[in-house]
């Protein structure tokens, strides 16, 4: 599979670059960042950790304004960041922001037009980290993190997949998708009107349910303006009460839903991530 380099930046005497490549999942270019740190130069594979970020965003928010790099290169970790849906003028989209190109929301669409292209989840699990590892210095050891509705991609991937993650982390999940405004509008078009469909896309439920665990961290900031409608952290500390799975929820008085409060913490997760990657 060829890659395009669209940009390179040293960074904490690491490279944080830009790819494109055409998906075979999503049948259209794909966005990829990547931070490779200072160790990989000698050879040395690391293992990865996924970041997907939330609505409207890109593969550059999270390189930009997270302030992951200097602490990626101390530990040795590389940090993979693809874009948030499928992308062209052939896919389709929606003029809300809340769905089509940017809200992909991690799942594998079964409605049409939106299956032709939006089959997020097979492309963070199965095609991205299988041209990861074949194409730079990493190991097959990954953990995965995300924001906002990339908080719910991971949360859903990790918990539906336990053996593929050695950790999770989220920063403001939506965390019961199927109750709140922004998940139901998502699954009503990418899966259809039976919500019965919608429950293997659901954290909250998934948690509640889990017979394998991942160790899962979440931070949640007190002044989000999404906190009660769309997010409902709630709904994940009842579940990890309830089935006795091992999360941390953390709510952090004051923080809004911003890159300033995950930049407050990124530290926090990166190094949650490093002690189950056992770097």
């Amino acid at each position: 599979m060829s890659l395009e380099n669209t940009s390179v930046n040293k960074s904490f005497s690491g490279w944080t670059k830009h790819y494109t490549h055409r998906s075979t999942s999503l049948n259209c270019d794909m966005r990829f960042a990547i931070y490779l740190p200072p160790q990989t130069a000698n050879g040395q594979k690391v293992p990865v950790i996924y970041w997907l970020s939330g609505l409207t965003c890109t593969d550059e928010n999270f390189m930009q304004k997270a302030g992951a790099q200097r602490l990626a290169a101390e530990l040795g970790v590389a940090i993979v960041a693809p874009d948030t849906s499928p992308r062209g003028t052939d896919v389709a989209d929606d003029d809300g922001y809340d769905l089509g190109q940017g809200a992909g929301f991690y799942v594998n669409a079964t409605q049409t037009p939106w299956n032709r292209h939006y089959q997020m989840y097979d492309y963070v699990l199965n095609e991205l980290p299988k041209l990861i590892e074949a194409t730079f210095p990493v190991s097959d050891k990954k953990s995965i993190f995300g924001h906002s509705m990339g908080g719910h991609g991971a949360l859903v991937l990790a918990l539906r997949n336990p053996e593929q993650f050695q950790s999770v982390s989220a920063f403001s999940p939506i965390g019961n998708p199927v109750n709140c405004p922004w998940g139901q509008k998502a699954f009503t078009a990418y899966l259809g009107k039976d919500s019965t469909t919608w429950t293997d896309y659901d954290a909250s439920l998934l948690m509640r349910n889990a017979t394998e665990v991942v160790p899962a961290l979440v931070d949640q900031g007190e002044a989000d303006d999404f906190l009660e409608e769309q997010l409902k952290p709630e709904a994940l500390d009842a579940a990890a009460k309830a089935s006795g799975y091992p999360l941390q929820l953390n709510r952090r008085e004051g923080y809004d839903h911003s890159y300033y409060f995950i930049a407050s913490f990124i530290e926090d997760h990166l190094r949650f991530h490093a002690r189950h990657l056992n770097v």
